[in-house]
């Protein structure tokens, strides 16, 4: 749903290292070329593995270090291992997560937020 700050917001199901599971909301952001990025202590609460140490490029030519996990969501019905990145207070999905996938916003306040793949 589009939040009243004008925000694509989207549910996810997480699974942690030891099967738990955690509902999340996490803002669209075509900007974001990555998976999805969480926030370090959720990242820490669902013990995620640690995968690499990540570099990227801000909008203002700073460079910026963050570790990446692994994680598991469910994505189309179905468990995704992907990698987010530790970074940030609000969850993000990017582009690659949403590829292959057809993304409808209806823009304004309480507009759905459709995600379907295409066939």
């Amino acid at each position: 749903m589009v939040n009243t700050a004008y925000e694509a917001v989207v549910s996810l199901s997480l699974q942690g290292a030891e099967g738990q599971t955690q509902d999340i909301e996490a803002v669209v952001d075509t900007g974001y070329t990555g998976f999805l990025t969480l926030p370090p202590a959720l990242v820490d609460e669902l013990e995620l593995p640690f995968a690499y140490v990540g570099r990227a490029f801000l909008a203002n030519d700073d460079q910026v270090e963050f570790h990446v996990h692994d994680v598991t969501l469910l994505w189309d019905g179905e468990p995704r291992d992907i990698e987010a990145d530790a970074t940030g207070s609000t969850p993000l999905v990017g582009m690659l997560l949403l590829n292959g996938h057809d993304l409808k916003i209806q823009v304004g306040d309480g507009g759905r937020v459709i995600i379907q793949a295409r066939e």
